[in-house]
């Protein structure tokens, strides 16, 4: 999770329990899980990357006559 949306979010969340403030509370537990989805996001970016890279150079070994899975 997002360091800062974890820290931002749990005090909020705290400050709200303490205060008996729901508003504040539910806004604390909403920034904890917009921390956790941006940081999905990312891993899924990455792994989308990683997965075209590995298609683009699969492409390119093809195109070059390199291609490893083609029996000689």
């Amino acid at each position: 999770m997002s360091l800062v949306d974890d820290i931002s979010g749990k005090a909020k969340e705290v400050t709200g329990k303490v205060t008996g403030d729901q508003e504040l509370e539910a806004k604390g537990k909403a920034q904890q899980i917009a921390g956790d989805l941006k940081d999905k996001a990312d891993e899924t970016k990455d792994k989308v990357g990683d997965a075209v890279n590995e298609g683009l150079d699969n492409v390119r070994d093809r195109l070059n006559g390199d291609d490893k899975d083609e029996p000689k």
